[in-house]
């Protein structure tokens, strides 16, 4: 799977970064894709990418049944290291681990929790932000959550 499909390149750098990230903002593209499964479940696909901090930062978010996988690109479309995070019962706190690369105290690991804090629902994320980047990462996960509560994916809150 090609992780670039349904991206477009950021225009080339200008002299002025200010520039550049207005222009890549105001012009950002956004893909979905969404595709009947033969038990009529819906798997949605949204992709779309953000300048932030200097650097190209592309995500792509996953729609399954009961479970997102989310995969956040810094500057490239490696993969990166691939975390899983689930609400674990009876003490509502999350379980997160590393499926290939990083460890638990990693970037990925953190925003996939967190996420999960936020959702109710199982993460598998995908992410190479490089480390020691705390700006990088939280404009990361804030651009990720607010893209997953625009699809709906807010946890209740309490009634």
């Amino acid at each position: 799977m090609d992780l670039r499909q349904g991206f477009e390149e950021p225009p080339p750098s200008s002299s002025s970064s200010n520039g550049r990230i207005d222009v890549v903002t105001d012009t950002m593209n956004q893909l979905k894709v969404a595709e009947e499964g033969d038990d009529g479940s819906r798997v949605q696909v949204t992709c779309f990418s953000e300048v932030s901090n200097d650097a190209t930062l592309y995500f792509q978010i996953i729609r399954l049944q009961n479970q997102i996988y989310a995969w956040i690109g810094c500057n490239s479309t490696k993969f990166g290291d691939l975390y899983a995070a689930a609400p674990t019962r009876p003490s509502n706190t999350v379980s997160v681990s590393s499926l290939k690369g990083g460890s638990s105290d990693n970037i990925g690991s953190g925003i996939a929790r967190r996420i999960v804090l936020k959702t109710g629902i199982n993460v598998v994320l995908a992410s190479n932000i490089p480390k020691n980047s705390p700006m990088l990462e939280a404009a990361a996960e804030k651009k990720l959550v607010q893209k997953l509560i625009t699809l709906g994916y807010g946890k209740p809150g309490p009634r």
